[in-house]
Protein backbone atom coordinates (compact mmCIF):
# COMPACT_ATOMS: atom_id res chain seq x y z
CA UNK A 1 0.00 0.00 0.00
CA UNK A 2 1.18 3.36 -0.80
CA UNK A 3 0.60 6.62 1.46
CA UNK A 4 -2.14 8.07 -0.46
CA UNK A 5 -4.16 4.55 -0.61
CA UNK A 6 -3.60 4.06 3.66
CA UNK A 7 -4.68 7.99 3.99
CA UNK A 8 -7.57 7.22 1.79
CA UNK A 9 -8.22 3.36 3.62
CA UNK A 10 -8.45 1.74 -0.09
CA UNK A 11 -6.25 -1.10 -1.09
CA UNK A 12 -3.50 0.04 -3.74
CA UNK A 13 -4.65 -0.23 -7.20
CA UNK A 14 -1.39 -2.19 -7.78
CA UNK A 15 1.40 -4.10 -6.19
CA UNK A 16 3.83 -1.95 -4.33
CA UNK A 17 7.33 -2.61 -3.88
CA UNK A 18 9.29 -1.40 -1.12
CA UNK A 19 11.64 -1.65 1.88
CA UNK A 20 10.03 -4.68 3.74
CA UNK A 21 11.90 -3.80 6.74
CA UNK A 22 12.90 -6.33 10.00
CA UNK A 23 10.39 -5.82 13.13
CA UNK A 24 14.24 -4.36 15.07
CA UNK A 25 14.09 -1.62 12.40
CA UNK A 26 9.86 -1.15 12.42
CA UNK A 27 10.78 -0.85 16.50
CA UNK A 28 13.56 1.48 15.78
CA UNK A 29 11.74 3.76 13.27
CA UNK A 30 8.65 4.13 15.36
CA UNK A 31 10.65 4.99 18.38
CA UNK A 32 12.83 7.40 16.90
CA UNK A 33 9.88 9.37 14.99
CA UNK A 34 8.07 10.46 18.26
CA UNK A 35 11.73 11.35 19.82
CA UNK A 36 12.54 13.34 17.31
CA UNK A 37 9.22 15.06 17.24
CA UNK A 38 9.27 15.15 21.28
CA UNK A 39 13.00 16.63 20.22
CA UNK A 40 11.92 19.08 18.61
CA UNK A 41 8.84 20.18 20.37
CA UNK A 42 11.58 21.32 23.44
CA UNK A 43 14.54 22.65 21.37
CA UNK A 44 12.87 25.56 22.72
CA UNK A 45 13.16 25.18 26.20
CA UNK A 46 16.48 26.94 27.13
CA UNK A 47 15.40 29.74 24.62
CA UNK A 48 12.33 31.05 25.88
CA UNK A 49 14.72 34.03 28.08
CA UNK A 50 16.48 34.36 24.77
CA UNK A 51 13.17 34.95 23.04
CA UNK A 52 11.50 37.17 25.87
CA UNK A 53 14.30 39.52 25.66
CA UNK A 54 14.33 39.86 21.95
CA UNK A 55 10.48 39.73 21.28
CA UNK A 56 9.86 41.77 24.22
CA UNK A 57 7.00 39.03 26.04
CA UNK A 58 6.27 38.35 29.72
CA UNK A 59 6.49 35.10 31.58
CA UNK A 60 3.08 34.87 31.16
CA UNK A 61 3.75 35.19 27.23
CA UNK A 62 6.21 31.97 27.22
CA UNK A 63 3.72 30.07 29.88
CA UNK A 64 1.17 31.42 26.69
CA UNK A 65 3.24 30.26 23.88
CA UNK A 66 4.44 26.76 25.43
CA UNK A 67 0.50 26.01 26.11
CA UNK A 68 -0.19 26.60 22.72
CA UNK A 69 1.41 23.30 22.11
CA UNK A 70 -0.12 21.33 24.97
CA UNK A 71 -4.04 22.39 23.75
CA UNK A 72 -3.26 21.67 19.87
CA UNK A 73 -1.82 18.35 21.06
CA UNK A 74 -4.80 17.69 23.45
CA UNK A 75 -7.24 18.37 20.55
CA UNK A 76 -5.80 16.45 18.51
CA UNK A 77 -5.41 13.40 21.13
CA UNK A 78 -9.19 13.50 21.48
CA UNK A 79 -10.55 14.65 17.61
CA UNK A 80 -8.04 12.45 15.86
CA UNK A 81 -5.97 9.94 18.36
CA UNK A 82 -7.89 7.01 16.71
CA UNK A 83 -6.75 7.29 13.37
CA UNK A 84 -4.36 5.29 12.90
CA UNK A 85 -6.42 2.84 14.09
CA UNK A 86 -8.01 3.21 10.43
CA UNK A 87 -5.29 4.36 8.26
CA UNK A 88 -2.20 2.72 9.63
CA UNK A 89 0.58 3.69 11.63
CA UNK A 90 2.90 4.19 9.25
CA UNK A 91 0.28 6.67 7.14
CA UNK A 92 0.15 8.48 10.83
CA UNK A 93 3.81 8.44 11.23
CA UNK A 94 3.95 10.54 7.69
CA UNK A 95 1.40 13.03 8.67
CA UNK A 96 3.11 13.94 12.02
CA UNK A 97 6.59 14.14 10.44
CA UNK A 98 5.09 17.03 7.77
CA UNK A 99 2.93 18.93 10.54
CA UNK A 100 6.21 18.95 12.33
CA UNK A 101 8.36 20.03 9.85
CA UNK A 102 5.85 23.37 9.24
CA UNK A 103 6.08 23.98 13.17
CA UNK A 104 9.50 24.03 13.42
CA UNK A 105 9.65 26.35 9.96
CA UNK A 106 7.04 28.54 11.65
CA UNK A 107 8.71 28.58 15.35
CA UNK A 108 12.09 29.38 13.61
CA UNK A 109 10.61 32.23 11.96
CA UNK A 110 8.48 33.87 14.13
CA UNK A 111 8.85 37.67 15.35
CA UNK A 112 5.73 37.96 17.39
CA UNK A 113 3.99 35.80 20.48
CA UNK A 114 1.32 34.98 17.73
CA UNK A 115 3.59 33.53 15.63
CA UNK A 116 5.22 31.74 18.45
CA UNK A 117 2.46 29.79 19.52
CA UNK A 118 1.28 29.16 15.70
CA UNK A 119 4.37 27.42 15.31
CA UNK A 120 3.57 25.50 18.82
CA UNK A 121 0.43 24.40 18.17
CA UNK A 122 1.96 23.01 14.39
CA UNK A 123 4.01 20.83 16.76
CA UNK A 124 1.44 19.67 19.08
CA UNK A 125 -0.63 18.64 16.59
CA UNK A 126 2.96 16.64 14.81
CA UNK A 127 2.83 14.92 18.40
CA UNK A 128 -0.45 14.00 18.90
CA UNK A 129 -1.20 12.70 15.51
CA UNK A 130 2.09 10.27 16.46
CA UNK A 131 1.28 9.57 19.97
CA UNK A 132 -1.20 7.17 19.51
CA UNK A 133 0.42 5.83 16.37
CA UNK A 134 3.96 5.01 17.83
CA UNK A 135 2.51 3.25 21.03
CA UNK A 136 0.40 1.21 18.80
CA UNK A 137 3.61 0.72 16.41
CA UNK A 138 5.47 -0.49 19.13
CA UNK A 139 2.74 -2.88 20.82
CA UNK A 140 1.67 -4.32 17.82
CA UNK A 141 5.13 -5.21 16.95
CA UNK A 142 6.00 -6.98 20.40
CA UNK A 143 2.95 -8.90 20.85
CA UNK A 144 4.39 -11.06 23.06
CA UNK A 145 5.91 -8.71 25.44
CA UNK A 146 3.45 -5.92 26.30
CA UNK A 147 5.53 -4.69 29.12
CA UNK A 148 8.78 -3.76 26.96
CA UNK A 149 6.50 -2.35 24.36
CA UNK A 150 5.16 -0.26 27.36
CA UNK A 151 9.40 0.35 28.05
CA UNK A 152 10.07 1.63 24.83
CA UNK A 153 7.11 4.30 24.33
CA UNK A 154 7.97 5.97 27.45
CA UNK A 155 11.52 5.60 26.92
CA UNK A 156 11.48 7.33 23.12
CA UNK A 157 8.83 10.14 24.63
CA UNK A 158 10.42 11.04 27.93
CA UNK A 159 13.59 10.73 26.34
CA UNK A 160 12.74 13.23 23.54
CA UNK A 161 11.61 15.32 25.95
CA UNK A 162 14.94 15.36 27.85
CA UNK A 163 17.05 15.38 25.06
CA UNK A 164 15.15 18.43 23.28
CA UNK A 165 16.44 21.36 26.00
CA UNK A 166 19.60 19.86 25.78
CA UNK A 167 20.42 19.92 22.17
CA UNK A 168 18.99 23.54 21.92
CA UNK A 169 20.88 24.84 24.65
CA UNK A 170 23.96 23.45 22.14
CA UNK A 171 22.46 24.33 19.01
CA UNK A 172 21.79 27.82 20.41
CA UNK A 173 25.80 28.58 20.59
CA UNK A 174 25.51 28.42 16.48
CA UNK A 175 24.86 31.50 14.56
CA UNK A 176 21.22 32.48 14.56
CA UNK A 177 20.72 30.94 17.87
CA UNK A 178 17.05 31.14 18.13
CA UNK A 179 16.38 29.61 13.99
CA UNK A 180 19.15 27.24 13.65
CA UNK A 181 18.35 24.44 16.22
CA UNK A 182 14.61 24.18 14.70
CA UNK A 183 16.55 24.37 10.57
CA UNK A 184 18.99 21.20 11.94
CA UNK A 185 15.85 19.61 13.51
CA UNK A 186 13.70 20.07 10.26
CA UNK A 187 16.79 18.53 7.87
CA UNK A 188 16.91 15.41 10.51
CA UNK A 189 12.79 14.94 10.37
CA UNK A 190 13.31 14.82 6.29
CA UNK A 191 15.83 12.22 6.65
CA UNK A 192 13.23 10.57 8.57
CA UNK A 193 10.43 10.85 6.09
CA UNK A 194 12.60 8.72 3.01
CA UNK A 195 12.56 5.22 5.30
CA UNK A 196 9.05 6.31 6.48
CA UNK A 197 8.01 6.74 2.62
CA UNK A 198 9.59 3.64 1.44
CA UNK A 199 9.10 1.62 3.68
CA UNK A 200 6.39 -1.09 3.07
CA UNK A 201 3.44 -0.89 5.78
CA UNK A 202 0.74 -3.09 7.13
CA UNK A 203 -2.67 -2.78 5.82
CA UNK A 204 -4.97 -0.44 7.66
CA UNK A 205 -6.33 -1.80 10.79
CA UNK A 206 -9.74 -1.20 9.71
CA UNK A 207 -10.27 -1.62 6.44
CA UNK A 208 -12.24 1.27 5.23
CA UNK A 209 -16.30 -0.05 3.80
CA UNK A 210 -18.80 1.15 2.06
CA UNK A 211 -18.83 4.67 0.07
CA UNK A 212 -17.97 6.90 2.82
CA UNK A 213 -14.52 5.55 4.50
CA UNK A 214 -14.20 8.62 6.21
CA UNK A 215 -16.47 8.34 8.65
CA UNK A 216 -14.95 6.01 10.90
CA UNK A 217 -12.26 9.16 11.34
CA UNK A 218 -14.97 11.28 13.10
CA UNK A 219 -14.33 12.26 16.90
CA UNK A 220 -15.71 9.74 19.27
CA UNK A 221 -16.57 9.82 23.07
CA UNK A 222 -14.06 8.31 25.07
CA UNK A 223 -14.70 5.43 27.13
CA UNK A 224 -13.10 2.72 28.78
CA UNK A 225 -14.15 -1.37 29.54
CA UNK A 226 -14.83 -1.59 33.10
CA UNK A 227 -12.10 -4.01 33.95
CA UNK A 228 -9.71 -0.92 32.63
CA UNK A 229 -11.17 2.01 34.01
CA UNK A 230 -9.59 1.83 37.82
CA UNK A 231 -6.20 1.51 35.72
CA UNK A 232 -7.25 4.26 33.05
CA UNK A 233 -7.78 6.54 35.90
CA UNK A 234 -5.01 5.79 38.06
CA UNK A 235 -2.24 5.99 34.89
CA UNK A 236 -4.52 9.38 33.85
CA UNK A 237 -3.92 11.37 37.24
CA UNK A 238 -0.15 9.79 37.86
CA UNK A 239 0.47 11.23 34.20
CA UNK A 240 -1.32 14.53 34.52
CA UNK A 241 0.88 15.71 37.73
CA UNK A 242 3.80 14.30 35.73
CA UNK A 243 3.46 16.51 33.16
CA UNK A 244 2.95 19.25 35.47
CA UNK A 245 6.00 18.99 36.85
CA UNK A 246 7.69 18.65 33.09
CA UNK A 247 5.66 21.71 32.32
CA UNK A 248 7.39 23.54 34.99
CA UNK A 249 10.46 22.15 34.10
CA UNK A 250 10.15 22.96 29.84
CA UNK A 251 8.94 26.48 30.82
CA UNK A 252 9.87 28.84 33.61
CA UNK A 253 12.15 26.56 35.29
CA UNK A 254 15.15 27.47 32.99
CA UNK A 255 14.91 30.77 34.13
CA UNK A 256 14.61 29.85 38.15
CA UNK A 257 17.54 27.33 37.56
CA UNK A 258 19.71 29.88 36.28
CA UNK A 259 19.11 31.69 39.39
CA UNK A 260 20.24 28.45 41.30
CA UNK A 261 23.29 27.91 40.17
CA UNK A 262 24.08 31.56 39.06
CA UNK A 263 24.67 31.19 35.39
CA UNK A 264 23.26 32.37 32.47
CA UNK A 265 24.88 29.55 29.91
CA UNK A 266 21.70 28.27 28.04
CA UNK A 267 23.22 24.58 27.25
CA UNK A 268 23.64 24.53 31.32
CA UNK A 269 19.79 25.75 32.09
CA UNK A 270 18.62 23.28 29.10
CA UNK A 271 20.84 20.36 30.95
CA UNK A 272 19.21 21.57 34.03
CA UNK A 273 15.71 21.26 32.62
CA UNK A 274 16.01 18.11 31.04
CA UNK A 275 17.59 16.28 33.63
CA UNK A 276 14.38 15.12 35.29
CA UNK A 277 12.79 13.88 32.07
CA UNK A 278 16.72 12.21 31.60
CA UNK A 279 16.41 10.29 34.64
CA UNK A 280 12.86 9.16 33.86
CA UNK A 281 13.76 7.86 30.52
CA UNK A 282 16.43 5.98 31.92
CA UNK A 283 14.34 5.13 34.03
CA UNK A 284 12.03 2.67 31.72
CA UNK A 285 15.31 0.31 31.78
CA UNK A 286 15.53 -0.51 35.12
CA UNK A 287 13.84 -3.75 35.97
CA UNK A 288 12.01 -2.57 39.30
CA UNK A 289 8.62 -4.90 39.98
CA UNK A 290 6.92 -5.71 42.80
CA UNK A 291 3.42 -4.63 44.82
CA UNK A 292 4.31 -1.45 46.23
CA UNK A 293 6.76 0.41 43.44
CA UNK A 294 4.36 2.40 42.38
CA UNK A 295 3.42 4.19 45.52
CA UNK A 296 7.36 4.03 46.61
CA UNK A 297 7.88 5.57 43.05
CA UNK A 298 5.29 8.64 43.91
CA UNK A 299 6.25 8.94 47.23
CA UNK A 300 9.89 9.91 45.90
CA UNK A 301 8.36 12.26 42.99
CA UNK A 302 6.57 13.70 46.12
CA UNK A 303 9.72 14.34 48.02
CA UNK A 304 11.96 15.27 45.30
CA UNK A 305 10.36 18.34 43.84
CA UNK A 306 9.51 19.57 47.20
CA UNK A 307 13.50 19.45 47.50
CA UNK A 308 13.62 21.11 44.06
CA UNK A 309 11.92 24.13 45.43
CA UNK A 310 14.06 24.21 48.60
CA UNK A 311 17.01 24.30 46.16
CA UNK A 312 16.21 27.69 45.60
CA UNK A 313 15.76 28.92 48.85
CA UNK A 314 18.96 27.38 50.05
CA UNK A 315 21.01 28.42 46.77
CA UNK A 316 22.17 24.58 46.32
CA UNK A 317 22.97 23.38 43.20
CA UNK A 318 23.99 20.26 44.43
CA UNK A 319 20.60 19.96 46.03
CA UNK A 320 18.87 20.95 42.49
CA UNK A 321 20.36 17.94 40.41
CA UNK A 322 20.15 15.32 43.28
CA UNK A 323 16.64 16.14 43.39
CA UNK A 324 15.64 16.50 40.35
CA UNK A 325 17.71 13.57 39.04
CA UNK A 326 15.09 11.14 41.96
CA UNK A 327 12.09 12.64 40.73
CA UNK A 328 12.73 11.84 37.39
CA UNK A 329 13.42 8.19 38.85
CA UNK A 330 10.45 7.77 40.84
CA UNK A 331 7.79 9.36 38.22
CA UNK A 332 9.47 7.44 35.09
CA UNK A 333 9.01 3.76 37.71
CA UNK A 334 5.58 5.04 38.69
CA UNK A 335 4.00 5.89 35.72
CA UNK A 336 5.58 2.91 33.28
CA UNK A 337 3.37 0.76 35.73
CA UNK A 338 0.54 2.19 35.93
CA UNK A 339 0.84 3.27 32.19
CA UNK A 340 1.44 -0.82 31.52
CA UNK A 341 -0.90 -1.46 33.86
CA UNK A 342 -3.73 0.18 31.20
CA UNK A 343 -2.11 -1.22 28.25
CA UNK A 344 -2.40 -4.41 29.09
CA UNK A 345 -6.13 -4.35 29.73
CA UNK A 346 -7.02 -2.35 26.73
CA UNK A 347 -8.22 -4.41 24.00
CA UNK A 348 -6.15 -4.58 20.60
CA UNK A 349 -8.13 -2.74 18.13
CA UNK A 350 -8.66 0.23 20.39
CA UNK A 351 -5.37 0.40 22.08
CA UNK A 352 -4.71 3.93 19.78
CA UNK A 353 -7.98 5.67 21.22
CA UNK A 354 -7.27 4.54 24.57
CA UNK A 355 -4.26 5.32 25.25
CA UNK A 356 -4.60 8.46 23.33
CA UNK A 357 -7.08 9.30 26.21
CA UNK A 358 -4.53 8.72 28.60
CA UNK A 359 -2.34 11.42 26.73
CA UNK A 360 -5.01 14.08 26.78
CA UNK A 361 -5.47 13.86 30.41
CA UNK A 362 -1.67 13.28 31.00
CA UNK A 363 -0.97 16.78 28.74
CA UNK A 364 -3.70 18.78 30.45
CA UNK A 365 -1.02 18.67 33.16
CA UNK A 366 1.59 20.55 31.00
CA UNK A 367 -0.84 23.21 30.14
CA UNK A 368 -3.41 24.33 32.86
CA UNK A 369 -1.17 24.20 35.68
CA UNK A 370 1.40 26.03 34.38
CA UNK A 371 -0.54 28.66 32.71
CA UNK A 372 -1.79 29.28 36.34
CA UNK A 373 1.74 29.32 37.83
CA UNK A 374 3.15 31.75 35.23
CA UNK A 375 -0.05 34.19 36.05
CA UNK A 376 1.27 33.79 39.69
CA UNK A 377 5.10 34.55 38.89
CA UNK A 378 3.44 37.75 37.43
CA UNK A 379 1.98 38.77 40.59
CA UNK A 380 4.40 37.27 43.36
CA UNK A 381 7.73 36.79 41.00
CA UNK A 382 8.82 33.62 40.00
CA UNK A 383 10.42 32.69 42.98
CA UNK A 384 7.75 32.51 45.24
CA UNK A 385 5.67 30.88 42.60
CA UNK A 386 7.78 28.19 41.78
CA UNK A 387 8.00 27.50 45.62
CA UNK A 388 4.17 26.96 46.03
CA UNK A 389 3.82 25.11 43.03
CA UNK A 390 6.76 22.52 44.08
CA UNK A 391 5.16 22.20 47.18
CA UNK A 392 0.97 21.49 45.77
CA UNK A 393 3.00 18.97 43.54
CA UNK A 394 4.63 17.22 46.26
CA UNK A 395 1.15 16.75 48.25
CA UNK A 396 -0.64 15.72 45.14
CA UNK A 397 1.93 13.14 44.90
CA UNK A 398 1.59 11.94 48.67
CA UNK A 399 -2.01 11.86 47.67
CA UNK A 400 -1.77 9.67 44.73
CA UNK A 401 0.72 7.51 46.61
CA UNK A 402 -1.61 6.59 49.42
CA UNK A 403 -4.88 6.07 46.75
CA UNK A 404 -2.10 3.98 45.29
CA UNK A 405 -0.93 2.04 48.28
CA UNK A 406 -4.83 1.16 49.21
CA UNK A 407 -5.43 -0.48 45.87
CA UNK A 408 -2.32 -2.35 46.43
CA UNK A 409 -3.85 -3.60 50.03
CA UNK A 410 -6.78 -3.95 49.13
CA UNK A 411 -5.97 -7.07 46.27
CA UNK A 412 -4.24 -8.93 49.35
Amino acid sequence: MTVFSELRMRQATAARSGWDASTTARLVLAGAVMFTLLVGANLASPLYPLLQAELGITSLGVTIAFASYVLALVAVLMLAGHWSDHIGRRAALVLAVLVGLAGGLVFANADNLLMLSAGRMLQGVAVGLATGASSAALRELLPSRPEWASRFTLLSSSGGVAAGPAIGGLLSLLPGATSTPFFIHAAVLLLLLVPLWLLKARPAIHPAEGPRPYTVLAPRRPSVSREARGAFWLASSVGFLSFAVFGFCLSLAPGYFAVVVHADSRPMTGLLAGLTLGASALSQLLKVRGRFAVPAGLAVLGVSIVLVGAAASLSSPVLLVAASLSAGVGQGIAFRLVFNDVAGKVEASRHAQIISTVYVITYLGSAVPVIGLGLAASFIGLGAAASYFTVVCGLAATVLAVISLRRVLRKG
